[in-house]
């Protein structure tokens, strides 16, 4: 049964719109997560008659005069101006701020708000065009506690389809459940948010890469091993080039090894984490054995953790590993997912002798729940 979530980048972006501060506000994130819907239902409750909602889904080949008209209706009428898809219109980005710089010439407050899925193209377009003149606000995929609220899955429901609500209803059903994520979703985000906008030398062998890709969740891969796998005959520099495409798309997060250095940072092998278990599980389609099934959950502290929007990283040295390493600031944790695989905490205290400062945490099924409503918080105890 569909149960309305609030969902907590609403409520952030809610505080935002009645802060009324006449800086542009960014909602992005993945496709299917239920911005729209919920940022619909936000206007509906509080901004009805203030507001005004445009998308460009259903526009064809919008332009920037598209943009001005709209912008000059909703000022005149003194409404929030909300666009949805903004990176469909050509332009958007140099249109904005002309019309932003315009209003602060004239004395008038902006307020605009700006909704989106392609994070390259947008991304781009805002540091381009309007820095300093925008608050971002990050969406999200759905975490447990979300899903469990609206659909009533559990948590091992959720390691294998937790992500994409909108198909939930389709669990029962097998097969509609996976042509549904393949094709409404991932050949979606790549049509649409990838290959649209984005320069790719072979676009199939790009879509079959992804399934490779995503096949590797939460685990440490050398650049040089995916091209063996993606048998391409390439250079590293295109599987970091798909890699980027993936990220910007929402569809995975690729972290880096933790080091003093930033020399070896950036030069370590990633480590993958597809942001959703779902996607993960495209790959298995059957019952997860107990290795799969550790992944999976390590995969989903790893998205709960990406949240916080504070560095992430992994650490490895010879057979000691940490699955995560967080830094906020000076302070530093390392944390320990246990689950259905086999694991020594030797890691934590290695990582532990070598960085002193550093906070060891361990992450279980039985403390999860505690984890995932505030990260932050769980960590700082």
């Amino acid at each position: 049964m569909k149960k309305l979530v609030k969902l907590s980048y609403i409520k952030k972006l809610h505080g935002h719109m009645e802060a009324d501060n006449g800086f542009i506000q960014v909602l992005l994130g993945p496709r299917q997560v239920g911005k729209t819907t919920s940022t619909l239902h936000l206007l509906s409750q509080h901004f009805k008659a203030t507001s005004d909602y445009i998308s460009l889904e259903k526009v064809f080949n919008p332009g920037p005069e598209f943009i001005v008209e709209n912008w000059s209706r909703a000022h005149k009428d003194k409404k929030i101006l909300v666009i949805d898809e903004i990176q469909k219109c050509e332009s958007w980005s140099e249109t904005i701020k002309f019309l932003y710089d315009e209003n602060k010439r004239l004395g008038i407050k902006t307020r605009v708000v700006l909704l989106g899925s392609s994070s390259l193209e947008i991304q781009k377009g805002l540091t381009e065009s309007l820095t300093g003149r925008f608050q971002l606000i990050q969406a999200h995929h759905w975490n447990f506690d979300e899903s469990n609220r609206g659909y009533k899955l559990s948590l091992d429901e959720c390691l294998k389809f937790g992500g994409y609500p909108g198909s939930y209803p389709l669990i029962e059903q097998h097969d509609s459940w996976v042509e549904y994520l393949k094709n409404s979703i991932v050949g979606t985000v790549v049509e649409k948010d990838i290959l649209q906008y984005q320069s790719v030398r072979s676009p199939a062998l790009f879509r079959q890469a992804f399934e490779i890709i995503v096949g590797y969740p939460a685990q440490e891969i050398s650049y040089t091993k995916l091209l063996g796998q993606i048998q391409d005959r390439g250079n590293v520099e295109l599987v970091k080039h798909y890699l980027r495409l993936y990220e910007g798309a929402f569809l995975i997060k690729t972290i880096e090894k933790y080091s003093n250095k930033i020399v070896k940072t950036k030069t370590s092998s990633p480590k993958i984490l597809p942001l959703a278990p779902c996607l993960y599980y495209l790959t298995v389609i059957d019952d997860y054995q107990s290795d799969e099934q550790g992944r999976a959950f390590e995969l989903l502290v790893g998205a709960q953790l990406v949240r916080t929007g504070w560095p992430l990283y992994y650490w490895r040295q010879g057979k000691d590993e940490v699955d995560f390493v967080l830094k906020k600031g000076r302070r530093l944790w390392a944390i320990e997912v246990k689950s259905g695989r086999k694991k020594s905490a030797k890691g934590l205290m290695k990582f532990k002798t070598e960085f002193p400062q550093a906070s060891p945490v361990i992450i279980t099924k039985d403390n999860y729940i505690q984890f995932e409503k505030d990260p932050l918080a769980f960590l700082e105890r």
